[in-house]
């Protein structure tokens, strides 16, 4: 499918009264909390007020001796503790200086409009092209940019030659801080989970050839356990895939696992695939028992996109010999189906891949080839699944793992 839309926070929430709220939560306590954020006490009350009112739920139980979370809080609390933890932590990376104001308080005092202003900068290239994308005049532009930076004590943009643009370290910050943002929306689809509400939406990158078809083998049942849940898949490269994945534009990657993992990912590794060279069926050399690298490099290939697991393979495979006639640069199942049916070419897969495929394709008794790649989930490091993202992954685990047959046995004897 296409690029997956980005989606930004449900609510509109003021990260100010997010904070009044974890402070309160945190110090079972509104007074206390009134004095740690320098607020009346009818300020701090009217503020949760107004949260619980835009979230639907109510999160604290007052008491004489004071303000508790119910249950619905404890899930609310967990995901705010986690928005301010990451925001913190893009602050600290981003050298903001609070001059004494603690960098939890300076997070809080940024606005969802300096927010969009930043996002619109960095996505326009400009401050002009910014300010006609949100239809604002440059001068209410500039202005929240430039609160921004007072706030944070820190440079955003600089000048070039073609207008004013955000600096690398402000297009990681705001990377980071979209991301926390999420975790409000992550808040909410577990508070519908409580009530027995599945029907939030899932995006899953799919790596090609094997990414899609495990995903393919495993999504008919998970709809069919939650039939109101909507899942969206993205298929890319591995680069596109781990990039949106880091900027939380996917919930979890699934597929062939790079290794080692890009920073501030992990990688999960569910089974070993190795690969093996594949042919139409009644291709001369699937009839003999064992094939040598000479043979494999007289024929035509067809070989993933430069950079993926698949081309980096080959690539090693005929790294000190012949190298073949690889005309056919490809990632795409169905056209590698096409091109082995209608001539004697040949072609690299998994062993999982050859196993789903059988009816096409037929393993040719050359091997092993090395190393074996595993197939597997990456997430975000630190990253925290909905219930119903974990659901997916536990099906998704049971099914790989224990739906993988053996390898072709020309392939074991390879």
């Amino acid at each position: 499918m296409g690029e997956p839309e980005e989606e930004g926070p449900t609510l509109s929430v003021s990260l100010r009264h997010l904070r009044l709220f974890e402070s309160v939560a945190r110090l079972s306590s509104v007074r206390q909390a009134s004095e740690e954020c320098h607020l009346s006490q009818p300020a701090v009350t009217q503020a949760i007020a107004k949260l619980e009112g835009q979230i639907g739920a109510t999160l604290l139980e007052r008491r004489a001796s004071g303000s508790y979370l119910n249950d619905r809080g404890k899930i609310f609390y967990r995901r705010v503790a986690r928005l301010f933890e990451q925001m913190e932590e893009a602050l600290e990376e981003l050298g903001a200086q609070g001059r004494g104001t603690p960098l939890s308080i300076v997070a809080s005092n940024i606005t969802r409009s300096q927010i969009r202003s930043l996002s619109a900068i960095i996505d326009n290239g400009s401050f002009v092209q910014a300010a006609r994308a949100l239809d604002v005049s440059q001068a209410s532009m500039h202005r929240a940019a430039r609160d921004l930076e007072r706030n944070l004590r820190r440079p955003l943009y600089h000048r070039t030659a073609f207008g004013i643009m955000a600096t690398p370290p402000a297009v990681e910050f705001f990377r980071k801080v979209k991301l926390a943002l999420r975790e409000i929306d992550w808040a909410l689809e577990e508070l519908e989970a409580a009530k027995g509400n599945f029907g939030s939406k899932i995006i899953i990158g799919a790596m090609p050839l094997a990414g899609s078809v495990m995903l393919a083998s495993v999504l008919h049942e998970f709809l069919s356990d939650y039939p109101h849940a909507s899942v969206q898949t993205f298929n890319s490269n591995a680069d596109g895939l781990l990039k949106n994945l880091r900027m939380g534009v996917v919930d979890f990657v699934i597929g062939l696992l790079r290794d080692p993992a890009p920073p501030g990912l992990i990688n999960e590794p569910l089974i070993q695939t190795p690969y093996v060279v594949a042919a139409r069926h009644g291709h001369p050399l699937t009839r003999k028992t064992r094939v040598s690298l000479d043979e494999i490099a007289g024929q035509e290939w067809v070989v993933g996109t430069p950079g993926a697991s698949r081309r980096v393979a080959f690539d090693d495979l005929f790294a000190k010999g012949h190298r073949p006639h690889a005309p056919l640069e490809t990632s795409s199942l169905a056209t590698i189906r096409t091109l082995l049916a209608q001539g004697d070419r040949l072609t690299l897969l998994t062993s999982y891949e050859l196993t789903c495929e059988r009816d096409c394709f037929a393993a040719v008794p050359f091997g092993p080839i090395r190393p074996v790649p595993s197939l597997g989930v990456t997430t975000r490091t630190n990253w925290l699944p909905t219930p119903l993202q974990e659901s997916f992954l536990e099906l998704f685990r049971k099914r790989i793992v224990g739906g993988l047959e053996p390898a072709d046995e020309q392939q074991k004897a390879g």
